[in-house]
């Protein structure tokens, strides 16, 4: 697979959502009505009544298709991107081109018109293709492609073609082909390539109105299986972006900090919606386990197992990721059309019947669940070893009215690690893996991500900031925010604004780990006042929270059985030891500790 990026000024189709507003219904009804009402709209309206009615102030500079203020999720056209891809297909870029949209040929066919009507328009042509030749990366085909469409992302729409953010803010593999916008604005200027944007402005427009719905329904279908609203982290985007005059048959995916994007070439208005969908999951699931990485340590054991697994640097490396992409395909292939129609009993099956009728419709059962099961085993023998654990407990949490945000917890802390170790080190690995479709950039940890780091580094005072900070501009997670503010206090001694952080973790939290420890620390803050039958009460709460992770149920006990006793020093004596202390904090304190 090739990876790559697109953007666009217009934006036909974009929703944003509202974390728990809005059911999947909804939503999918908001997003029919935000494109047709734009398009009606446009349609109604005269020219003239089109035009503002007082001067507006213009941004320094216009927003690229990676925009901070720009919709959440969007279906969207990229005129910046439109000029990325013609220059390459004017210097040879023809893959995938017999199985393009006509569209592709047709747009070629008008550049050639204007290289042969003009020599200005040649010379520009020939000093591009000698950039664009100085710069393949012969090894890989799509990281040669990637990198123009990383680029692409972080540039302002034309006719300025600038960066829309600080060159050490841009994507690692576009850096080394961005003195190729001086050489693009003056081939678009020489063949007037504004013009055939254009006059191909309502083909593209027609390849947005053909995949709404079915992008719409995917994304539906994807957050009714994980009973979660879309959009439910701040500052994350989806963006799926259409330009067909790239190659229809490779599907680029990126994920650069927050930003998740698709770049599909579309034809006839289909693209491969399963590699959309995968790159979906991604949105929805990384931020779940991202924020809480540093409660996940005790999985590293697994990633002795996969060392010599066909698994890139990444998942040998990394055990969120290769948890993340286990339970990515462990949804995957609960999830799958597998081609077997479910057998269904007849409603008046007569009682004769009945036996021969089940029969029926167990063997159809059993056929689904042996496709699921070898989409399993291909993950597991690729080194995605996790895949079959979450598979097992996606069964259960399909019966249960829990979301995926609530039951990812138990998943995670349930799981035991001896087990999976072992299942690991019997698989056979096969010699060659199945790589993950999407290319991640190194993102760089920011908001309450960093307030935890810096809490974990002694920093009280930088984590106290940042979590007021992601408080002003209204997170859409304040319950985590209220639990740093909470252990600021604690390591500076403040109790009251300790009592009054944990307290609001309580009212607004819903995440289990979070919880519990916070009614933990509200005991030992009675327990220091000599408040017996308050904090007897609050550990007694905690282990009715039940948040599944062993140190929670050890300090909850231990504070029921005797009142706390404050560390003799202001720092954890057990932090870089591992003996048993459950009258401190968990091991990490700095990072809540949820999974």
């Amino acid at each position: 697979m090739s990876l790559g990026f697109m953007s666009f000024r217009f934006m036909p189709f974009h929703f944003r959502s509202r974390p728990g507003a809005c059911t999947p219904v909804v939503i999918a009804a908001f997003l029919a009505l935000s494109f047709s009402a734009t398009a009606q709209q446009s349609a109604k309206l005269p020219a003239k009544q089109q035009k503002p009615s007082a001067p507006q102030i213009r941004p320094e500079k216009p927003p690229a298709i990676v925009d901070p203020a720009g919709p959440t999720v969007s279906l969207q056209t990229s005129e910046a991107l439109f000029y990325v891809a013609v220059g390459l297909n004017a210097c040879g870029y023809d893959n995938g081109l017999s199985a393009s949209d006509p569209i592709r040929t047709h747009v070629r066919e008008q550049v050639n018109q204007a290289l042969q009507q003009s020599e200005a328009a040649r010379v520009a042509r020939d000093k591009l293709c000698v950039f664009v030749n100085q710069h393949r990366l012969s090894e890989n085909a799509s990281r040669d492609l990637a990198q123009y469409v990383s680029l692409a992302l972080y540039v302002t729409p034309p006719p300025e073609l600038a960066l829309s953010v600080d060159q050490d803010d841009m994507p690692p593999d576009s850096t080394q082909v961005i003195d190729i916008l001086p050489l693009l604005r003056d081939f678009a200027k020489a063949i007037d390539l504004h013009f055939i944007w254009v006059s191909n402005h309502t083909a593209y427009d027609e390849e947005i109105t053909k995949l709404h719905d079915p992008l719409t329904q995917m994304i539906v279908n994807t957050n009714v299986y994980l009973k979660m609203p879309a959009s439910t982290y701040s500052g994350s985007r989806f963006l799926v972006v259409l330009e067909p005059m790239l190659s229809p048959v490779e599907t680029n995916a990126r994920v650069y900090g927050s930003d998740y994007v698709v770049v599909a070439s579309p034809v006839n208005g289909v693209i491969h919606m399963q590699e959309a969908r995968h790159t979906y999951l991604h949105y929805m699931i990384e931020p779940m386990l991202y924020s809480r990485a540093s409660a996940m340590d005790r999985l590293l054991p697994i990633l002795k197992t996969v060392r010599e697994a066909p698994l890139e640097f990444i998942y040998r490396s990394d055990i969120v990721s290769l948890v993340i992409e286990s339970l990515i395909r462990a949804i995957e292939a609960r999830t799958m059309d597998t081609g077997i129609a479910e057998y269904k009993i007849p409603a008046d099956v007569r009682r004769n019947d009945l036996e021969h009728e089940t029969q029926l419709h167990n063997a159809s059962l059993q056929k689904i669940a042996t496709v699921r099961q070898n989409s399993v085993n291909k993950s597991m023998t690729a080194g995605f070893v996790l895949t079959q654990y979450f598979y097992d407990q996606l069964i259960s949490f399909e019966h249960t009215p829990d979301s995926l945000k609530e039951a990812i917890g138990p998943m995670v802390y349930g799981m035991d690690i001896d087990q999976q170790t072992h299942r690991a080190r019997d698989t056979h690995f096969a010699e060659e893996g199945s790589s993950d479709i999407i290319s991640h950039a190194s993102r760089q940890p920011h908001g309450l991500d960093l307030a935890e780091i810096r809490l974990h580094q002694g920093d009280a005072a930088g984590a106290e900031k940042l979590a007021k900070q992601a408080l002003a501009e209204h997170t859409p997670d304040p319950g985590r925010a209220d639990y740093i503010l909470a252990l600021t206090s604690v390591m500076q001694g403040q109790m009251e604004a300790a009592e009054k952080g944990f307290g609001e973790t309580i009212r607004l939290s819903t995440d289990p780990r979070l919880l519990a420890w916070s009614h933990i620390y509200l005991g030992r803050i009675h327990d220091i006042r000599e408040e017996r039958d308050e904090a007897l009460a609050e550990y007694q709460t905690a282990l009715t929270v039940r948040d599944g992770q062993p140190d929670t149920k050890s300090a909850a006990e231990k504070g029921l059985k005797q009142p706390f006793a404050p560390p003799k020093s202001a720092q954890h004596e057990d932090d870089n030891d591992n003996s048993d202390n459950s009258d401190a904090a968990p091991k990490q304190p700095a990072a809540p500790p949820h999974p």
